[in-house]
């Protein structure tokens, strides 16, 4: 940890603010140490502190700017990124929606105290359009207090940098046995999820090659293609299996009352595996109902040049905006 240090003081202004910027798109690195250490070097007079200050808030500025316009552009999609660990990918996408919209103007202002959040509060501005303007205006809060209480700790407790690091150090050490402990409850969890879902394994397949053939030679209707995507459509350019209709997975009990049971059922996802797609066919098996899983779903059927279509307006959900 001390070797940061001599890092710092040979290359100072470049190392920090490349340091402040990995941290700020998302990478693990210590810029809270360098903010420290850089401050205690300008406290030696060995860096300028308006000068590594001003540099410093224009680096994580530049990295909040760029996962702003990546969550503009994204939209709903980095949501449904953020909410693949979730059992209710849904559910999950429309509370992250709803809880930033209430409170994403001070979330900006201390997420870049907070791992985890620090990287996701900006794209997650973007992706609900908050309006640019009021975006700066409270990420320069949050980067200001950021950069302003580090790099203050260090300068007013140069003498003591040494054990400020080793401090932090055990923090750090703490922070890497939550995050192990995190990651093998995680482990456990998709070990268990997976020996829940396994029975859905046995649900029957069908490539899209033999799926599209049928269709061709289809004449009395008695096929029924049904998207069962769990994140849905948050986006007006998003297409589906041509001649497909919606059916929300996370509301399967209504749903299945406007099936038809004379028709053979083909449902697909865009999960790995097909979880989504297979768990919902094995259930409508369950309950009588002839349904199939289309093996690769979307991804499969759009790579094989199959027709596509655009959803209907009337199915796409409308997430909650700042504009």
């Amino acid at each position: 940890m001390h070797d940061i240090i001599p890092l710092i003081e040979q290359h100072g202004y470049f190392l920090i603010c490349a340091l402040v910027f990995a941290e700020a798109i998302g990478l693990p690195v210590p810029a809270a140490i360098a903010l420290v250490v850089g401050g205690a070097a300008a406290g030696r007079h060995a860096l300028h502190l308006p000068t590594l200050l001003v540099l410093c808030v224009s680096s994580m500025l530049l990295a909040d700017m760029l996962l702003f316009v990546a969550g503009r552009q994204m939209g709903w999609r980095l949501l449904g990124f953020l909410c693949r660990l979730s059992s209710n990918p849904e559910t999950c996408i429309l509370r992250s929606a709803e809880s930033f919209y209430k409170r994403g103007k001070i979330t900006l202002v201390f997420a870049k105290f907070i791992p985890g959040v620090n990287a996701m509060a900006p794209p997650l501005a973007g992706s609900m359009k908050m309006r640019l303007r009021q975006f700066l205006a409270f990420d320069i809060m949050g980067v200001l207090l950021y950069v302003l209480a580090y790099g203050t700790l260090g300068y007013a407790f140069r003498g003591l940098l040494g054990r400020i690091l080793r401090g932090m150090r055990t923090a750090s050490l703490a922070l890497e046995i939550v995050i192990l402990a995190a990651l093998l409850g995680y482990l456990v969890y998709r070990i268990l999820l997976y020996r829940k879902y396994s029975v859905y394994r046995v649900v029957p397949r069908i490539q899209v090659e033999e799926l599209a053939q049928k269709l061709s030679q289809e004449q009395d209707g008695n096929i029924l293609l049904m998207d069962v995507r769990s994140h849905g459509y948050y986006d007006s350019g998003a297409t589906r299996i041509k001649g497909s209709i919606r059916f929300e997975p996370n509301n399967l009990e209504e749903e299945v009352k406007l099936l038809p049971r004379d028709k053979d059922i083909y449902v697909y996802c865009t999960c790995p595996r097909d979880a989504t797609s297979s768990k919902v066919a094995h259930l409508l098996r369950e309950q009588g109902f002839n349904a199939f899983v289309i093996v690769g779903g979307l991804a499969a059927w759009r790579k094989a040049g199959q027709p596509l279509e655009t959803a209907p307006l009337d199915d796409v959900v409308k997430l909650p905006t700042f504009s």
